[in-house]
């Protein structure tokens, strides 16, 4: 069985990206929140930059981008600034 890390995306980098994928799908943050298992307000205060979801909601998150055939870009978009240290 293999594990998955979840996407190591700081803030503000993981509102973004959470407020990208809402728009590229088309939900309201109460849809994406029940989409991840999360509520309403912690969805806003990632967006706004106050919190990050947790790991498990970070992992529903890359397996939504898989799915969606954007974890490379993604991965590309957020991470690559930071691999290159």
């Amino acid at each position: 069985m293999t594990i998955k890390k979840p996407l190591l995306i700081k803030q503000p980098e993981v509102g973004q990206l959470i407020g990208e994928l809402r728009g590229i799908t088309s939900l309201t943050q109460e849809q994406f929140a029940a989409s991840l298992g999360i509520t309403y307000s912690t969805v806003k205060r990632c967006e706004k930059g106050h919190t990050k979801p947790s790991s498990l909601a970070m992992q529903k998150i890359q397996g939504m981008l898989e799915e969606m055939g954007l974890g490379q870009k993604v991965s590309m978009k957020y991470l690559s600034n930071k691999k290159a240290g």
